[in-house]
């Protein structure tokens, strides 16, 4: 399926975001703030992925992408990456099924390689098993980098050319974004960044060419479906005019409503 590039044509817009992108901030500090240990703020953060996923599957968004874990995680002290794993293969094992029961189809994005094998074949297990899911598609990035996804891109786009005898030629946008590792979703109308940080730390680099960002000092484990529906009102009053000016967006707009 090919989604429209919001930097070559203008995208459809809604009331409710199509695709809303999440980095899922402050496990750490809101487990820190109540003297608990950071274990304690992942274990809730996993529980607030549950209640988001079901909000935004009853609000009609059709794609939710969160930011799991990042390719600089790695950095973070070993035995917090090793809990992060551990729960990541808990979650699979209790939400997977509730997912498919539900409609929801699960993607996992990055570079799946560094994770053990035991992961793998759970990633790739839930994929298929929830691949025919016509409801809310759901994306964790794991291991995941905005600039590993475009170098990826390019470099199984040139592997392809090369192959065909294609060399050599320039490259378009549609071209490469077909090798996104997010090629089956539209770009997101609204991102959100949890926990009261104000940058978007490698995520979605490309994708997130004319998104609307919300921040929000709430952390992750606080920001339920009443957060969701006040970073949803945000995005309802801002004006999407994709290198428009407002008297174009106003004229589309009036428009569309007298038809």
């Amino acid at each position: 399926m090919t989604h429209t590039s919001s930097t070559k044509e203008i995208p459809a817009v809604g009331a409710i975001p199509k695709h809303i992108a999440i980095i899922m901030d402050g496990n750490g500090r809101w487990a820190t703030k109540r003297f608990l240990p950071r274990v304690a703020g992942h274990v809730k953060g996993v529980e607030a992925v549950r209640g988001m996923v079901e909000a935004c599957a009853k609000r009609g968004v059709s794609y939710l992408t969160l930011f799991a874990f990042s390719s600089e995680n790695w950095r973070r002290p070993a035995e917090e990456v090793s809990l992060l794993m551990r729960l990541f293969v808990t979650a699979l094992e209790k939400e997977v099924a509730k997912m498919h029961a539900n409609n929801i189809r699960l993607k996992v994005v990055g570079d799946l390689t560094r994770f053990d094998a035991h992961l793998q074949k759970m990633i790739t297990a839930a994929e298929e098993k929830t691949a025919n899911n016509q409801g809310l598609t759901v994306t964790i990035c794991a291991n995941y980098g905005g600039r590993w996804d475009i170098i990826q891109a390019m470099n199984r786009l040139q592997k392809d050319r090369i192959a065909a005898g294609q060399s050599g030629q320039d490259v378009t946008e549609d071209q490469l974004s077909a090798y996104l590792s997010m090629a089956y979703a539209p770009e997101p109308d609204l991102f959100i960044r949890t926990g009261g940080e104000t940058r978007i730390s490698n995520f979605l680099l490309w994708q997130l060419a004319y998104s609307e960002f919300y921040f929000t000092d709430t952390f992750w484990p606080d920001f339920d479906a009443a957060a969701l529906d006040t970073s949803i009102q945000s995005y309802q009053n801002r004006e999407r005019r994709f290198g428009r000016t407002s008297a174009q967006v106003t004229e589309q707009t009036s428009t569309q409503e007298s038809k």
